[in-house]
């Protein structure tokens, strides 16, 4: 983790001093991607006409990918990777276990900790979940199978939720005496409203994929087995656009969302602004013209 820190803060130091990272270390970044995952979290990059868009798979099986420290560990890394590389245009999170999107905190683990150490863990996947919340790229989760616990709160931290229609979906917390601590107290209602909120975190009720589709807690709800094509259906519609619009678009929306609306409007028009200077806008406007898809490279 501390070697994609360091990494970040350099490129932070080049761009305040307004010099670009080469393309040597872009490099380094992607070689340091693939070797610093943990053995339970694995990073595919797609390629030729999907160039752009990257893949993280969950693969714990023994533990139904829950969320224990090597596994946190491996997340925050490839988010943080993830987070510098230029190419990125949008992340899908996936699992290779069958019928398991993740089963939530490692209790296992836990029962080993002290109270101090279960802060510090709890703290540690509240401050990972934000970080992928706050990635510039858009992100989906793609779930088949159970999304419990933390596993649930990860996926209300990405912007775009698919599932599987045997799918199913709680923070079962308050039936553990505690209350979902990485931000599912917090996400949940913001997505499906707070009395449904409240009744499914008070309960720990699953909820079935169909359901969590018409309370809006999800996207798209497909036959089982399928949310991966859909998934992939919809990153690629994604990466056809303008890199710089989308980001500016997400920017704008979850900016705009925690101020009134004319401030919101102000977040709008400043973030229009960045797109207004970019090559690629030019390049939509000619594509249009001459009746050809754009060529997007993200400048």
């Amino acid at each position: 983790m501390a070697v994609f820190s360091s990494i970040g803060k350099r490129f932070c130091n080049q761009a305040l001093n307004g010099s670009k990272p080469s393309r040597l270390h872009f490099q380094s970044i992607r070689t340091l991607l693939l070797q610093s995952a943990s053995e339970s979290v694995k990073v595919h990059r797609h390629s030729d006409a999907d160039s752009g868009i990257v893949q993280i798979n969950m693969e714990r099986p023994e533990a139904k990918n829950a969320l224990g420290k090597d596994m946190l560990r491996g997340l925050l890394n490839s988010f943080e990777a993830i987070s510098t590389d230029p190419a990125a245009n949008v992340l899908m999170i996936c699992s290779s276990v069958s019928r398991v999107f993740c089963a939530g905190a490692d209790l296992k683990e836990r029962l080993t900790m002290n109270v101090s150490e279960v802060r510090a863990t709890v703290n540690s996947l509240r401050s990972t979940f934000t970080f992928l919340e706050a990635l510039e790229i858009p992100t989906i989760a793609v779930i088949e199978g159970a999304a419990l616990g933390g596993g649930l709160e990860m996926a209300l931290s990405c912007d775009l939720r698919i599932c599987g229609e045997d799918a199913k979906l709680a923070l079962p917390e308050t039936g553990l005496a505690v209350i979902p601590g990485a931000g599912g107290t917090q996400r949940l209602p913001r997505l499906v409203g707070k009395s449904i909120a409240k009744e499914l975190i008070f309960t720990g009720r699953k909820i079935s994929a169909r359901d969590a589709l018409s309370i809006g807690l999800i996207n798209y709800c497909t036959p089982a087995g399928e949310a991966y094509s859909k998934a992939l259906e919809v990153a690629r519609d994604i990466n056809q656009k303008g890199p710089v619009a989308v980001r500016m678009a997400k920017r704008a929306i979850n900016e705009g969302l925690e101020v009134n609306m004319a401030s919101g409007l102000d977040v709008e028009e400043e973030c229009y602004e960045q797109t207004l200077h970019t090559n690629d806008r030019l390049e939509g406007l000619d594509a249009f013209a001459e009746k050809r898809k754009p060529l997007y490279k993200g400048n």
